[in-house]
């Protein structure tokens, strides 16, 4: 069974950690002492790998505590990483620690700076070989998980859609349990083989790794009892709700003296450490960039004065953090126009306002630079969901579900939304879906992620006209 599989891997994974780290350490003691020729004294060869008999289970332990063997199939590679550099980072401080608490001035803080250091890299590698081997062999039916789906549902057809999109995950949908559905509809492959009450006599057979209540919320009266009938056959179970549009990906929970509230919306962003942590981001990211970009910015408002004579900055109201409006800086890239003509309508391919500078400019993002000053002046940052004008803002939130949740954070020069080629006169509905992941699941990681793919693929914009 997958149980058994899963502890022959999470006991592979300690082997390989172990190993890991005994190598990392080994470089760094050879990297000090040979290659740098550092002197070793007053500890000896035996002394310093010594160390080793504390610093070995410490950072297995680490590793555990930050769930790093926990199951691999659907953990992102982002998060395994960040896990890692986590428990080294812990690990590192508490042996600098301990060395200042025993008073060992002489061990060498170097060779531990070395080895935590390496140990990070050659652990984040050695996962990630683990997860191709892991993933290619479930592509090919191997370590495969056996799952029954408990109610058919918007939330059965969105999972089933997930797992046949990854079949690295090894999720085998033996079926679905329903009693509103015919016996034999399938979804995709899947079929209805019975109704909730068979579910009982199918777990007695011990054949299952997992089940995974998917009740429409008409069927959510059974909820109780699916899962009293679940627990007494000790299989794990889940639980994947009919309004799962409605809730985050990471839900935000909270314990209300034995209450289990769940908030409507996880927006890392509204915590002081991380708008700080941001903002310094912001403020660092906006001024190295207009020092590198100023040469293309003077050549940009060169080339604008000799081909018209429009302003050479194009300000535009849009909505920003909390909804509030803000002046938007551009590279003017169009004719002057009043006010009127130019907040209700987008920009269409072949569009006369454009001007021959302005198209190119357009296309390559250029314009785009002097909203280096908006992050400096707090109105926007590097990375976030868009801004848009108040007339698109009024019509998106009527017709848009949770559009204006992207109004909870500070607008961006670049987003996930926009990386992804949700840029210009694309899917709105897209767009807001991409902005809410990012919201949802922020991070430091993330936003450099963004800003790295934005730098590869984000400065040409083919709908840009």
């Amino acid at each position: 069974m997958i149980k058994d599989n899963q502890q022959i891997l999470n006991r592979l994974h300690i082997v390989l950690d172990g190993i890991v780290t005994i190598l990392a350490y080994a470089i760094a003691y050879v990297t000090m002492f040979r290659i740098l020729e550092k002197p070793v004294e007053p500890y000896s060869f035996s002394s310093y790998f010594s160390a080793l008999l504390i610093i070995l289970p410490l950072n297995l332990v680490l590793n555990a505590f930050f769930h790093l063997y926990y199951p691999k199939r659907v953990m992102g590679r982002r998060l395994e990483a960040s896990n890692v550099l986590k428990s080294n980072g812990i690990g590192f401080t508490l042996v600098i620690t301990a060395l200042y608490l025993f008073d060992q001035v002489n061990f060498s803080r170097m060779l531990l700076i070395i080895f935590y250091a390496l140990n990070a890299v050659l652990l984040v590698v050695e996962r990630n070989m683990l997860r191709i081997i892991l993933r290619n062999a479930r592509r090919r039916g191997f370590n495969q998980k056996h799952i029954l789906l408990v109610g058919y549902s918007r939330a059965a057809e969105n999972f089933i859609d997930k797992v046949k999109a990854n079949p690295q995950w090894g999720y085998m949908l033996r079926g679905i349990l329903d009693d509103e559905e015919e016996y034999g509809k399938t979804y995709k492959g899947i079929p209805v083989i019975g109704v909730i009450d068979n579910l009982a006599e199918i777990l007695s057979y011990n054949r299952l790794d997992e089940i995974v209540i998917t009740l429409s919320l008409k069927q959510y009266d059974r909820l109780e009892e699916i899962v009293n009938i679940c627990e007494k056959s000790g299989v794990h179970t889940k639980f994947i709700p009919d309004y799962n549009n409605i809730i985050p990906t990471k839900p935000y929970t909270e314990d209300l003296l034995g209450i289990p509230v769940i908030h409507i919306r996880h927006v890392p962003l509204t915590f002081g450490i991380n708008i700080i942590i941001k903002r310094i981001m912001d403020i660092i990211g906006a001024i190295f960039t207009i020092i590198l970009f100023s040469p293309v910015m003077l050549i940009t408002a060169i080339a604008i004065k000799a081909g018209s004579k429009v302003p050479l900055i194009y300000k535009q109201e849009r909505v920003g953090l909390h909804n509030k409006p803000f002046m938007m800086y551009k590279f003017r890239s169009m004719a002057v126009q009043k006010p009127q003509e130019e907040a209700g309508k987008w920009t269409t391919p072949g569009d006369p306002r454009v001007t021959p500078i302005g198209k190119f400019i357009r296309k390559t993002s250029i314009d785009e630079l002097p909203q280096l000053f908006n992050v400096l002046k707090g109105d926007m940052s590097l990375v976030g969901p868009r801004p848009e004008r108040p007339f698109f803002v009024e019509k998106f939130k009527e017709e848009i579900p949770r559009y204006m949740v992207k109004h909870q954070v500070r607008p961006g020069m670049t987003g996930w939304a926009q990386v992804n080629g949700y840029r210009g006169d694309t899917s709105i509905k897209k767009r807001i879906d991409h902005d809410l992941y990012y919201i949802e699941n922020w991070s430091i990681g993330f936003d450099i992620k963004i800003l790295i793919l934005t730098v590869f693929k984000g400065f040409v914009n083919k709908n840009a006209y």
